[in-house]
């Protein structure tokens, strides 16, 4: 593969966006339940579970998991 300008943004964009501290899929996966819980019963996911929260945002697998998992958990009825 050439690198080009247009690649070598990307790369170091990508590198800038990397924390010291960040959760990998698995330890996501851990965690969303309780994520998607607080976000149902109104309160804070995002200030509570950061970690988790940056991860959903880059992470387009575990965000398409916690979507169905949110979307599962409305249709309880402890959370209607």
């Amino acid at each position: 593969m050439k690198l080009n300008k247009q690649i070598i943004k990307i790369l170091v964009s990508s590198v800038k966006a990397t924390h010291e501290h960040e959760l990998g899929c698995g330890e996501c996966f851990d965690e969303i339940h309780e994520f998607a819980e607080m976000e149902l019963l109104g309160k804070s996911p995002a200030k509570a579970k950061p970690l988790v929260k940056e991860h959903l945002e880059k992470c387009g697998e575990c965000r398409e998991e916690y979507k169905a998992l949110l979307k599962a958990m409305e249709n309880l009825e402890v959370y209607q």
